[in-house]
């Protein structure tokens, strides 16, 4: 975890927040790896955060509002997300995985998470407002698709690092291919290929927990 001490020499109270139009990434950082980057965060070098920011809060706020549908909750999520890259730098690392596909992993479970918070307050709210139960079957159907989702996080968990950045990148990312394969410095046949076996990998996951019988999008061709 961070110590307190205060990043650039200013007081500070509290954890920081991550920055936004405040700072500016210094030229140095622009040419620097995601990986420099960290440590320079680690440093408590506020621009450094501020070029990640640049690099990746597009990427996650785009994965947040896809499955929270509402942009001031998908920009809470991702000012969460780069706060906590901020206070626990070293939770990365970089042998698992690009800082792209930490950061998304880190917005997909926060944001299932606040789903889940939030269906089970509209809930709440509807069955006071009615003095009725919800119905059996409407809740069981959210309850289901919040477990799948936790399941394919999971199942991602066990892909090879390529196979998770690529279709972390791709169907989270909302990249295409020649996107994918640019950020990955990868050809874009070798990223197919990744993304391939990375989803034939979940279906047979998906399937043999008994969690789905078809896996739609991730049949094998």
């Amino acid at each position: 975890m961070r110590s307190s001490a205060t990043p650039c020499g200013a007081e500070q109270q509290g954890p920081r927040q991550p920055p936004r139009n405040r700072f500016v990434a210094s030229d140095d950082l622009r040419a620097a790896s995601d990986a420099q980057l960290v440590v320079s965060i680690g440093r408590f070098r506020q621009d450094a955060l501020a070029e990640a920011y640049r690099r990746h809060a597009g990427a996650a706020f785009g994965l947040a509002l896809r499955i929270l549908r509402e942009r001031t909750l998908a920009e809470e999520i991702v000012q969460d997300v780069f706060l906590r890259l901020w206070n626990d730098p070293e939770r990365f690392d970089p042998g698992r995985g690009s800082l792209r596909a930490y950061l998304l992993a880190q917005t997909h479970g926060r944001a299932v998470d606040l789903l889940r918070a939030e269906v089970a307050r509209k809930h709440r709210e509807e069955r006071d407002a009615r003095r009725t139960p919800v119905p059996a079957d409407d809740l069981e159907r959210e309850v289901w698709e919040l477990t799948l989702a936790e399941q394919v996080r999971g199942a991602l968990e066990q892909l090879s690092s390529d196979e998770r950045d690529a279709i972390g990148l791709a169907y989270f990312g909302g990249h295409s291919y020649r996107e994918v394969a640019s950020l990955l410095g990868a050809p874009e046949g070798t990223v197919k290929s990744r993304i391939r076996s990375g989803l034939g990998r979940l279906r047979q996951s998906l399937v043999a927990t008994g969690y789905v019988e078809d896996a739609g999008p991730w049949a094998e061709n």
